[in-house]
C-alpha cells in the first residue's frame, strides 16, 4: 500500500561514518564555519541564551531594528530566507548534494482568522513549489499555524460544548486542512501534519487520519507526526496499523522525539496529572527505536520520515533497512534533520545513497523569531547537541588547515 520499491530483497554493506566532516560540511565556506562555531558556542551557554533571549525579545516588543543583526546570525543558520523564493539558493544548494528541502513556513502566534488563510494560501504555495521541483520531496504545517490554541483545546475537550461561533470556527480550521492535503494530493506532493501539545494532540490525529482514509488509498500523501518522547505513543502506532488495515489506508509516520517536554511536565505539574512524558532520555530512545522497527516489519502499511538528529537511531535505521529487505532508495523510508544542525547525519546518509530532508524554515525574520528562540532553547537543553556541533566544526577547521599546509 505505501509507496515503496520494497518488493525485491536488496542487500547492501552499509558503512556509515559520521565522522567525515568533509563531506558533512562541503557546502560551508571557512566564513561560514567560523560563523556556525561562534553561533554554537554561544548557544551551549544557557544563561547566556536566557539573558539573549529576554534581550531580543525586549528589542523586538520596542520595535527596534535588531531584524538585520538576526538575519545575518541565527537565522542564516537555521532558516532558508524570508519567503520561498529566497529559499531557492538553499533547494539548489543541498540538492547538490542529493538533500531534499521540505519548506516549513515557520511563523507562529497568529490570532486572527485573515492571518490563519494567508498562513493556508503559502503552505499550498509550498505545496505548488514542490510540485515543480524534484529537489522538495514533501511539504509540511502545523494546525497551530491555521487555528487559534484555546479553540484547539476546546475541540480536544469532548464534553465542553462549542458555542455556535466556535463552531464556525472550526468548521473553518477542518476547511483548511482539507484545502491543504486535497491539493497536495491532487499535485501528488506528500504533506506532513505537525505534532503539538499533547493536550490538543488527540484531534490533530483524528483529522490526521481523516485526511488518509481520504487521500491515502493509493500511496501515501498525508503523514501524522508521532513524539516518542510521550510513553503511550509505542502503543498509539500500533493502534495506527489496524486502523490503516481496517480502513485500507497507508499510515504516514514523520517519527520524530518531540519539542515541548519541559511545557508538557510543567503543566502536568501545575495541573496535577500525570506527566504524558517518559520517565528519562533512554525510555525515549528506546521507544523510538522500537517504532522505527515497528514500522519497518510493516512496510507495506506505513510510510516512514524518521526526523532525528540521534546518530544511533539514524545508523539503526539505515542497518535494518537491510534486514528488512528493504531498498535504501525505497520512497517508503525517508532521514530528515533540520537546517543548520547535524549535517555530519545528512550529508553522509545521502553520500551514502539514502534518502534525505532537510527542514528549512522560512518567514519574515521578526515573525519567525519564536521558532529561532526554541531551536536555541533545544540545543541548549538536548545534552551533547551543542557539543557535538562544536567539536564536529574544530574537526572540519583543522582538516582544511593541514591541507592547505
Amino acid at each position: 500500500m505505501a509507496n515503496s520499491l520494497y518488493t525485491k530483497r536488496h542487500y547492501f554493506c552499509i558503512v556509515l561514518n559520521f565522522e567525515n566532516t568533509k563531506i558533512a560540511f562541503k557546502l560551508k565556506s571557512n566564513l561560514d564555519l567560523n560563523r556556525a562555531y561562534v553561533l554554537f558556542k554561544v548557544i551551549s551557554s544557557p544563561i547566556i541564551v536566557k539573558i539573549g533571549k529576554g534581550m531580543m525579545l525586549f528589542a523586538l516588543k520596542l520595535r527596534l531594528p535588531v531584524s538585520f543583526i538576526v538575519k545575518k546570525t541565527i537565522f542564516k543558520q537555521f532558516c532558508g530566507g524570508e519567503t520561498i523564493s529566497e529559499c531557492s539558493p538553499t533547494i539548489k544548494s543541498l540538492g547538490s548534494q542529493g538533500v531534499g528541502t521540505i519548506l516549513d513556513y515557520s511563523v507562529e502566534g497568529k490570532t486572527q482568522e485573515d492571518d490563519f488563510d494567508k498562513t493556508t494560501d503559502i503552505i499550498i504555495d509550498t505545496i505548488v513549489k514542490a510540485h515543480t521541483e524534484k529537489n522538495i520531496p514533501f511539504a509540511v504545517f502545523k494546525i497551530t499555524g491555521i487555528s487559534k490554541f484555546s479553540l484547539l483545546e476546546k475541540a480536544s475537550e469532548k464534553e465542553i460544548n462549542l458555542h455556535e461561533s466556535e463552531a464556525n470556527e472550526l468548521a473553518k480550521i477542518e476547511a483548511r486542512i482539507l484545502k491543504i492535503c486535497k491539493t497536495a494530493h491532487e499535485l501528488n506532493v506528500p504533506v506532513f501534519i505537525d505534532a503539538e501539545e499533547s493536550w490538543i494532540q488527540d484531534v490533530i490525529d483524528t483529522w490526521a487520519f481523516q485526511m488518509m482514509c481520504l487521500f491515502n488509498k493509493e500511496n501515501t500523501i498525508v503523514y501524522n507526526t508521532i513524539q516518542m518522547y510521550r510513553h503511550d505513543r509505542l502503543e498509539f502506532l500500533k493502534s495506527c496499523l489496524q486502523k490503516a488495515l481496517e480502513h485500507n489506508v497507508s499510515y504516514g509516520v514523520k517519527l520524530v522525539r518531540g519539542a515541548y517536554m519541559e511545557k508538557e511536565r510543567e503543566r502536568a505539574s501545575e495541573m496535577n496529572y500525570p506527566s504524558p512524558i517518559q520517565m528519562n532520555k533512554k525510555a525515549t530512545d528506546d521507544d523510538y527505536n522500537a517504532a522505527q522497527d515497528f514500522i519497518l516489519e510493516n512496510i507495506t502499511q506505513f510510510s516512514l520520515v524518521a526526523g532525528t538528529h540521534n546518530e544511533e537511531s539514524s545508523k539503526q535505521l539505515a542497518m535494518h533497512l537491510e534486514k528488512y529487505g528493504i531498498s535504501k532508495d525505497s520512497t517508503s523510508v525517508f532521514f530528515a534533520q533540520l537546517l543548520g544542525m547535524s549535517d555530519h547525519i545528512s550529508f553522509n546518509l545521502s553520500n551514502e545513497g539514502f534518502n534525505v530532508a532537510k527542514y528549512v524554515p522560512f518567514g519574515p525574520v521578526q515573525e519567525v523569531m519564536p521558532y529561532l528562540l526554541r531551536r536555541a532553547d533545544e540545543n541548549t537543553s538536548v545534552a551533547g547537541q551543542t557539543g557535538r556541533e562544536l567539536s564536529l566544526i574544530v574537526t572540519e577547521k583543522n582538516r582544511r588547515k593541514k591541507a592547505k599546509a
